[in-house]
């Protein structure tokens, strides 16, 4: 547990942000009236049925069920100031928005996700998207590269390909970027886990090496997330959180020495959310592991602006579009806050809030499954409202299996709809002053540093996962939302609520059938062609370097060099680090 003497995140920021001058936005006299006629109005005109029922919750799939009034008045923001609380674009506190021009300036990125079969089969749809239009690369990989198996480890029969790209080595890399200017496209590498970051990471910049390419041209993203690898990750295999943690900062050391244009770390809440968790908590916990991050970096002996100005976030977007927008918002002037005064961050740039968002999968049913695409129409339209800095629009089909290349096209021309032929983008931050907005987006900032002071309270966020207070979480929250699901209460149109058998005998599409043939010789040609005493030197050296508490990347890009596997390398991990089995939630 914490000790008494550290103070939470909410202490620090009540006693060091500095005291303004509190410039209300409307004078007292003026709201006296307001609330005069607003009493009046509701005597008058307001049914008592709907005085009872005031304030409702909104019951929405992954939703944060915080009420909401029936109508909003400037009375809702009367302590509002407009320079400590919003800003102008730009500028301190960034809840309009990190850029001053926002989409005027530079749209959002549209980066579809993509990812199947081998890699020839991934390079023919990224091609496709980025012929359409698509302004990124967002890379998925396969059950058994993710849970860092080779493709011919029993623990990967039957799943090489799917659900995802396979790859096993750096010239699997090479294939799958064929025709492709790695120095000009930006590409977000969704490796998970910290250590299949160390793995899988170093294939790419060694990709690079073989290209020509200096890695300080490289831009993208790796995710390199321990929420994922201990908390929403379902496997058989799990090293202890601490020793994550720490192949995690050696990664982020290493990225942000070596390659300086990419974000090592998308801190990411998607997944976690998507697992089963509120809009709120998400946020908190992705805020809770930045700054365990930083924490530790600071440790390490880097300054705090080193390490924030690369830190990007990844969020899940869902279908209550003003909680949505709110939340991004709050989420915004938090994120400055805590840098600004808890961390004493100097340059602007570290306190951004700058992120990617994909818009809800869990929201998709298999009933009528073009409603999907509607869905995601609307929470891709709440992501741009709310100001993210780049994209990716879930297919109306992923309910059901991989995108088609149809579905994935129709999701690349949502984005390109809603910047071209919506209107706003031509205006920053258009919900800004909204009596409900502005109101709503300062109980998001009160609701994600109250869940932030229950993680500190658990010893921080390592702990909390150590401990099983985040998984309990998780579950409770998940078996009421199902609950809820299930009675209709959260109402899903076509699924249970006006119910409809449609998409039963849906084409779905058809993963290639000889990709796992392919994959298996393409694996066992590397292995007999490559150096064998080269990968047993570095193996045997990353092994040291994981006893001696050396940086792990340093090594692993070694391996990568000598043609080592992702599998090789993970069980490497295991047997240094050991396993670690997760608490029980019940």
């Amino acid at each position: 547990m914490q000790s008494k003497q550290q103070k939470t995140t909410l202490e620090i920021l009540k006693e060091t942000m500095k005291e303004t001058d509190n410039c209300q936005v409307y004078d007292p006299t003026y709201l006296a009236k307001v609330q005069e006629s607003l009493n009046q109005w509701k005597k008058e005109r307001v049914k008592p049925k709907d005085l009872e029922n005031w304030s409702n919750i909104p019951l929405t799939v992954l939703g944060s069920e915080i009420p909401r009034e029936m109508i909003y008045t400037p009375l809702n923001i009367a302590n509002t100031d407009y320079g400590d609380q919003l800003g102008n674009p730009g500028e301190a506190p960034f809840t309009r928005g990190i850029h001053s021009n926002m989409y005027r300036g530079r749209t959002f990125t549209q980066r579809q996700l993509v990812g199947f079969g081998g890699p020839e089969d991934t390079n023919a749809r990224i091609r496709y998207l980025l012929n359409h239009g698509a302004t990124g690369i967002n890379l998925l990989f396969d059950m058994p590269t993710i849970q860092m198996y080779d493709c011919d480890d029993p623990m990967a029969q039957g799943s090489v390909g799917s659900c995802g790209v396979s790859v096993n080595h750096v010239q699997d890399w090479e294939l799958l970027y064929e025709g492709i200017d790695i120095a000009k496209e930006t590409s977000s590498i969704v490796t998970h886990y910290p250590s299949n970051t160390a793995c899988l990471f170093p294939m790419y910049l060694v990709m690079a090496e073989i290209r020509g390419v200096p890695w300080d041209q490289l831009k993208g993203s790796s995710q390199n997330d321990l929420t994922l690898e201990e908390l929403v990750r379902n496997s058989s295999e799990y090293i202890p959180p601490k020793d994550c943690f720490r192949i995690e900062c050696d990664n982020i050391e290493f990225i942000r020495k070596n390659v300086p244009k990419w974000n090592f770390i998308t801190l990411n809440g998607y997944n976690f959310r998507e697992f089963g968790t509120s809009g709120v908590t998400e946020m908190a916990v992705a805020v809770t592991h930045g700054m365990a991050i930083l924490d530790e970096m600071i440790r390490r002996g880097y300054e705090v602006d080193w390490v924030a100005e690369r830190l990007a976030f990844f969020w899940s977007g869902g279908m209550d579009i003003f909680e949505e927008v709110s939340r991004l918002r709050a989420m915004r002037r938090l994120w400055y806050r805590i840098l600004k005064y808890k961390y004493n961050a100097k340059n602007d740039r570290s306190t951004w809030m700058r992120c990617h968002l994909q818009t809800s999968g869990i929201s998709l049913v298999r009933e009528e499954p073009y409603n999907n695409a509607i869905r995601s129409a609307f929470e891709a339209l709440a992501a741009v409202l709310g100001g993210v800095q780049s994209l990716h629009v879930d297919s109306y089909d992923e309910a059901i299996s991989v995108p088609s290349e149809e579905a994935s096209l129709l999701s690349l021309r949502t984005q390109q709809i809603i910047e071209h032929e919506t209107g706003v983008t031509a205006v920053v931050d258009p919900l800004g002053g909204s009596y409900y907005v502005e109101a709503l987006t300062n109980q998001m900032e009160e609701k994600i540093l109250a869940e932030i002071t229950e993680i500190e309270n658990q010893g921080g966020y390592v702990e909390a996962i150590a401990n099983g207070y985040l998984s309990r979480k998780i579950y409770n929250y998940m078996y009421k939302e199902q609950m809820r699901i299930e009675k209709g209460e959260i109402k899903i149109v076509g699924h249970n609520y006006q119910k409809s058998g449609e998409g039963e005998d849906f084409e779905a599409f058809h993963y290639p059938e000889e990709c796992e043939a392919r994959q298996l010789q393409r694996l066992e040609d590397h292995r007999k062609n490559r150096n064998s005493d080269e990968v047993e030197k570095a193996l045997n050296e990353l092994r040291i370097a994981c006893r001696e508490g050396k940086n792990v990347m340093e090594y692993t890009v070694n391996c990568a060099r000598a043609g080592c596997t992702v599998g090789e390398q993970w069980k490497i991990f295991k047997e240094v680090f050991g396993l670690w089995k997760r608490p029980s939630v019940f």
